[in-house]
């Protein structure tokens, strides 16, 4: 059982949370920790981005100005997993995997950490940087057990020669449909008439997919329910005849996990985490960062920014507590 008492802990192994980890220790924090609910940093863009995909530094244009020591360039899915094993590995970050946290206890002189199935882990400082898609939206209707499998949020479960109909509007539909395009027959549906949502890139390669009728799209067109059709899903659409299709997959988005952060002592307001300049919450010592504190989230310069500042800031907590520095910090 570990009853120590760490100097930081970190809520989820994305770019904010790395970063927060590697900046708080090149600045001489040490007994930093990063509990991560899946088995590897970085899940989302593992779950959630196809091979190969591109990923920016200056997501959907958001021009940002790096402020840190982690020098982040434009890349593939594959590099920018690559750039931060290197980063981890460089910077003695302690990653504790499959370690998913229920809630955050504000004590006396510091905070415990409920993780699902293990022991409490206490700290000084907590940083909750969950992402959105830790979360992924679902449709207000229900989906029928009996068609769950075949109901999905990834491309995981997808094989080859399937009819397959992608729900959404945004970068992650429409990479879905084109990819899936490839080898299976495809309809995308989205609610408004244009995909005006997306990058001028994306928005390119599906109108170029419709016009070569490699994507069929339904814009313009809501769905109202789900059902069993023999195994396979029926959808029921508004303004549309129903249609039979072996798999669904929804890619509309995620949403601020709000009753996690709630009860930890977190106030929301509007969706989002209510922080102020340093990205503390109403509870001292308690901070966020990341995809949670975004409107739309996504962005790992933001997110590596965030880190940086939140270092920045509980070293300036530490060196304000008389006698605290000696056994917080490490003085190289």
């Amino acid at each position: 059982m570990d009853n120590s008492i760490h100097n930081l802990i970190i809520v989820g192994a994305g770019p904010a949370g790395i970063a927060t980890a590697v900046e708080s220790y090149i600045l001489g924090i040490r007994d930093i920790v990063v509990l991560e609910k899946d088995e590897n940093h970085n899940s989302t863009i593992r779950k959630y981005y196809k091979d190969k995909k591109r990923v920016d530094k200056d997501w959907k244009g958001q021009k940002v100005e790096l402020d840190g020591n982690i020098y982040f360039v434009d890349g593939t899915k594959e590099s920018t997993l690559d750039f931060f094993d290197e980063v981890i590995a460089h910077h003695s970050v302690e990653l504790r995997t499959h370690s998913e946290v229920q809630k955050i206890v504000k004590k006396d002189d510091h905070f415990e950490v409920q993780i699902t199935g293990k022991d409490p882990v206490k700290g000084r400082f907590v940083v909750v940087t969950i992402g959105r898609m830790g979360k992924p939206n679902k449709p207000d209707y229900k989906i029928p057990p009996s068609i769950r499998k075949r109901v999905n949020f990834t491309l995981d479960d997808c094989s080859e020669g399937e009819k397959i109909l992608v729900v959404g509007g945004g970068d992650s539909a429409i990479e879905y449909a084109v990819d899936l395009a490839e080898k299976n027959d495809v309809t995308i549906c989205y609610r408004r008439e244009t995909f005006r949502r997306a990058n001028p890139t994306n928005q390119r390669d599906i109108a170029n997919a419709i016009m070569h009728e490699e994507v069929r799209p339904y814009l313009g067109v809501d769905i109202t329910g789900l059902e069993e059709d023999d195994g396979r899903v029926r959808v029921l659409f508004d303004g549309h005849e129903p249609e039979t299709f072996d798999r669904v997959i929804y890619a509309i988005g995620g949403t601020t996990p709000s009753a996690f952060l709630q009860s930890s002592g977190i106030r929301v307001e509007d969706g989002k985490p209510v922080h102020d300049e340093n990205y503390m919450t109403d509870v001292p010592g308690l901070y966020v960062a990341g995809d949670i504190t975004q409107e739309s989230g996504g962005s790992i310069a933001l997110g590596l920014n965030h880190g940086y500042h939140i270092a920045k800031h509980i070293l300036s907590q530490i060196e304000n507590c008389e006698g605290s520095s000696a056994h917080l910090l490490d003085e190289e």
